[in-house]
């Protein structure tokens, strides 16, 4: 046998197996990634829905400032005729 035919024998045998392996691998990463992808998508479209509501919480939330304000306001005056 020539020195090809074993190199042919080898690159069979040894090598093809490994870069099946390997390209095995890459493509079992790949897929675990694209399942992550898809579950942060789902997860993006869920939250927007919950986003739906900000405006009106928001105005809400400065409605419970501004009586907060006030509040603190109406105690802070005799709190400092107490204290002088």
């Amino acid at each position: 046998m020539s020195l090809w035919m074993w190199g042919n024998i080898i690159l069979i045998i040894v090598v093809v197996p490994v870069l099946v392996a390997l390209l095995n691998m890459v493509l079992g990463a790949l897929e675990r990634i694209r399942g992550a992808a898809d579950d942060t998508l789902a997860g993006g479209v869920a939250l927007i829905g919950e986003l739906n509501t900000t405006p009106d919480l928001l105005a809400t939330t400065d409605d419970v400032i501004k009586e907060v304000a006030n509040g603190a306001v109406r105690y802070a005056g005799p709190v400092s005729k107490l204290l002088g």
